[in-house]
């Protein structure tokens, strides 16, 4: 019986999605800014996307912050979070409040 691996299934999407090139490390940054500048340059440069670059930027942003989960610190959760309204803001869309 061949050994498992220790990575999730969603640790590969996020690695090595097929719909968008991720910049390495970009759920990491520390600035929610950063994430979303570097999520949106990833889905308008994409040419694999079946959305539209806002929509796919988004779901890659949601697809993160649902795998990650209960792992996900509260210091961490709300970057994230608002580097949903960053993506927003970078893409003419109205936060939702």
């Amino acid at each position: 019986m061949p050994k498992k691996s220790k990575r999730k299934w969603s640790q590969d999407v996020t690695d090595s999605s097929n719909a968008m090139d991720l910049e390495g490390g970009v759920f990491k940054k520390r600035s929610a800014k950063k994430i979303a500048d570097s999520l949106k340059k990833s889905a308008e440069q994409s040419d694999r996307r079946k959305s539209g670059p806002f929509q796919s930027a988004m779901s890659m942003l949601n697809f993160y912050i649902n795998r990650a989960g209960k792992e996900l610190s509260k210091t961490r959760l709300s970057t994230l979070e608002r580097a949903k309204d960053e993506l927003r803001k970078d893409f003419g869309k109205q936060p939702k409040h």
